[in-house]
């Protein structure tokens, strides 16, 4: 049985000597007390990475390779890890994706049936953007474009970023919608524990998405297709809740955006989810009920997370022959890949 893993992270070895070098936030220093990479989102929040996670991220080869083979993955959906090449200086953020979709290019050429690519892009520079993800899926063989929750100082949502997704929709590749440190100031209080993966990622990555649906960008482009991790960022809960302004008679018209279609359903005919690092059954069978088996995609959040860890989870549900091979390998033809 084919097991595709949609979310598996990397870092080249520019990438990482750039963050290293880098004014402002993020960026990386050593720490002293633990003689360890520790990645600096603010002056208030940090996270010490640790050689043995940067070096799983350094590696696109074989010992990455053995870990998917020990876990029983056949073929990981290569992409940059945060903070990707969004928030930094136009320029300089498309110069860093074109560098990096080159070498992750190269990687694949060197394990063609093990390794698929997610384009890097820098959506501030929107005309180059668009370019590079032509390039990237046309030239390069890259099936799709991994971005972040905010850009900073904007979201996907704004319009600006809207020739970008109209290019996106006519290539017919998905949008992976993945986390990255907050812009919102209020979830940095607490350190990591509140902005970091336990809540503020997944939080603002919801809120991201539910700026892309109000905005009516699913109405422009109908066809667009977003993957979303941890079993959707929590949306499939809210599914009944965020159509209220559509459906309650107590709602004026005037006071909500005009939108073709309920929020409800663009989530369950645009939107895929991933299994990464959620592995509660509750929240898996909430996922099930409201989104359905055939927008469930597997992912590991590979180097973050353990795959095995996520195998045996999906495993334990005890969930059909047929719908086990829809996660694994099925449903990720509905998003342009097979194998």
């Amino acid at each position: 049985m084919t097991k595709i893993d949609f979310e598996a992270h990397f870092y080249t070895e520019n990438f990482v000597k750039f963050l290293y070098e880098k004014k402002g936030y993020p960026h990386y220093t050593t720490d002293k007390a633990k003689k360890s990479p520790r990645m600096w989102y603010s002056a208030d929040v940090s996270v010490l990475h640790g050689e043995i996670l940067l070096n799983k991220l350094l590696d696109v080869a074989e010992n990455r390779l053995k870990q998917m083979d020990s876990a029983g993955i056949d073929v990981q959906v290569l992409s940059l890890s945060e903070p990707g090449c969004e928030l930094f200086e136009p320029s300089l953020g498309s110069a860093l994706a074109k560098e990096t979709n080159d070498a992750l290019s190269e990687a694949i050429k060197e394990h063609p049936d093990r390794f698929i690519g997610f384009a890097a892009l820098a959506p501030k520079d929107a005309a180059t953007s668009i370019n590079e993800l032509e390039r990237a899926i046309k030239v390069l063989g890259f099936k799709g474009w991994k971005t972040h929750s905010n850009y900073g100082d904007s979201y996907l949502d704004d319009k600006k970023y809207w020739p970008l997704l109209d290019r996106v929709e006519s290539l017919d590749v998905p949008i992976y919608l993945h986390p990255a440190f907050p812009a919102i100031p209020q979830l940095s209080d607490y350190g990591i524990a509140l902005a970091g993966a336990p809540f503020g990622f997944g939080f603002e990555t919801a809120m991201c998405l539910m700026r892309l649906i109000l905005s009516g960008a699913f109405d422009r482009y109908p066809r667009l297709k977003i993957i979303l991790g941890h079993l959707g960022e929590a949306l499939p809960f809210l599914m009944e809740r965020i159509d209220f302004p559509y459906v309650k008679p107590w709602v004026n018209p005037e006071d909500r955006p005009e939108l073709q279609r309920k929020p409800s359903d663009i989530l369950k005919e645009n939107v895929y989810v991933t299994t990464s690092g959620n592995y509660y059954k509750p929240a898996f069978m909430c996922t099930y009920e409201a989104m359905g088996i055939d927008r469930i995609l597997l992912g590991t959040d590979y180097p973050y997370e353990e795959p095995a860890e996520c195998l045996q989870f999906l495993n334990k549900l005890s969930l059909p022959q047929e719908e086990t091979d829809k996660i694994y390998y099925l449903n990720a033809s509905q998003v342009g890949m097979t194998t």
